[in-house]
């Protein structure tokens, strides 16, 4: 039995921030309706290529819409129809989560918002996740991972310093503001559901994507927090730390990261330049960060001298962190990762299996399960409306007036 398996969830959300949150409550072993359109299903299920193959040779379901729905269930619905609303609050009644993504107001025209729903279970706990959030002068505005990545001051911070070839703000390789937002969501529905137990009251969470990542900027809104001064663009340096960057190998790169002095001892004595080591100017961090100009084409010269594997090696013999910069391909076949069991293959009803990336917890008591990769379009519409209450006739009825979809496999 999962953590949650007492739990069940409405997710009306779509595309990565809020399908996010609900995989996880589902990898957590909590029941997940995912509520999507008829026939067009979640944005993700059209962001291709890759897609999955199938025996048949046909277009199977894009890579970007299964790495965000796994032990899902899915419920083909037209919201927009009175019946339709009807189900959701139907639904609803016997729910402890509901997830959304819609604009500030959108599902208050059907009577599904928080205030509404509330009077039908009043120990809903509701999450809306927008990307400016319920109030402010941008509220209305649709919010993008992209988009948030800029405004939150992300992208000035991320890419080659100035003056350097490729310099020029940057994106995250992810879409990381809605991943931490997927998180930052699961963390406050189980925040809810704790407080729910001592109040009996389910309550509203106003998530926006721009708060979020504005809270992740961490560190380094606090060196601006603290000097007035916007941190700058680094590329792979840390500001506040020195060695702790990339440099080039005689093969390639590797990541040095030495965290405080003793690890610049004994990397040094490694690098045989442990003069370096006894000179004031970078004996301490606060020195090296200060000396960074001189430091850095000393130390990028004598790691030139290796390949990365020897660099490698031997600084993890010396306990000094480093590593390969690996592709995602190579990340894959890393025996760490292997080991930790971070690719799965799951079952799917059309092409036999799908691959997956594991969920990162390992719980002892109650350790994750896959029930089922993410599924088909409306593929369990009939029994969520069977389990709902309604019978044959009534679920015949809704196909026939198009407010209900399902696919099953070939």
């Amino acid at each position: 039995m999962g953590a949650l398996s007492h739990i069940r969830v409405l997710d009306m959300s779509r595309i990565l921030a809020g399908p996010w949150a609900g995989q996880i409550l589902a990898d957590l072993g909590a029941e997940v309706i995912k509520v999507e359109r008829p026939e067009r299903g979640d944005d993700t299920r059209s962001w291709g290529p890759p897609w999955l193959p199938t025996p048949q040779g046909d277009r199977g379901e894009a890579a970007y819409y299964l790495c965000a729905n796994r032990n899902k269930r899915s419920l083909a619905l037209d919201i927009t129809s009175p019946q339709g609303q009807e189900v959701i609050r139907n639904l609803v009644t016997s729910c402890d989560i509901l997830l959304e993504n819609y604009k500030v107001g959108g599902l208050k025209k059907y009577g599904l918002d928080y205030d509404s729903l509330k009077q039908i279970n009043p120990r809903l706990i509701y999450c809306s996740i927008t990307g400016f959030g319920q109030t402010g002068p941008y509220a209305k505005r649709a919010g993008y991972d992209f988009l948030i990545q800029a405004m939150s001051g992300l992208m000035s911070i991320t890419g080659e310093k100035d003056g350097m070839p490729g310099a020029g703000p940057q994106k995250v390789g992810v879409a990381l503001t809605d991943i931490l937002t997927g998180m930052y969501a699961s963390t406050g529905v189980l925040a809810a559901l704790a407080a729910r137990e001592r109040t009996g009251e389910g309550q509203h969470i106003d998530l926006a994507l721009l708060d979020v990542q504005v809270a992740c900027l961490a560190n380094q809104a606090m060196n601006y927090l603290v000097s007035g001064n916007a941190p700058q663009r680094m590329g792979n340096a840390h500001p506040n730390i020195v060695p702790y960057q990339s440099f080039a190998t005689e093969d390639g790169f590797m990541i040095l990261a030495v965290g405080n002095d003793d690890q610049f001892r004994r990397f040094c004595v490694e690098a045989k330049v442990a003069y370096l080591a006894d000179d004031p100017l970078y004996q301490t961090n606060a020195a090296r960060v200060a000396n960074r100009a001189s430091l850095i084409p000393l130390l990028s010269e004598v790691i030139l001298t290796r390949c990365t594997a020897s660099w490698v090696g031997a600084l993890e013999n010396q306990a000094v962190p480093c590593g390969p910069i690996n592709d995602i391909g190579q990340a894959f076949q890393d025996p760490q990762i292997q080991a930790r069991g971070m690719q799965l293959s799951l079952s799917h009803p059309e092409s036999g299996e799908a691959p997956a990336v594991a969920n990162p917890l390992k719980l002892s008591g109650t350790p994750i399960e896959y029930s089922n990769t993410a599924p088909l379009l409306g593929e369990h519409t009939e029994q969520i409306l069977k389990d709902a209450g309604l019978n044959p006739e009534q679920i015949q009825t809704l196909y026939a007036q198009g407010v209900i979809s399902s696919r099953k496999a070939c």
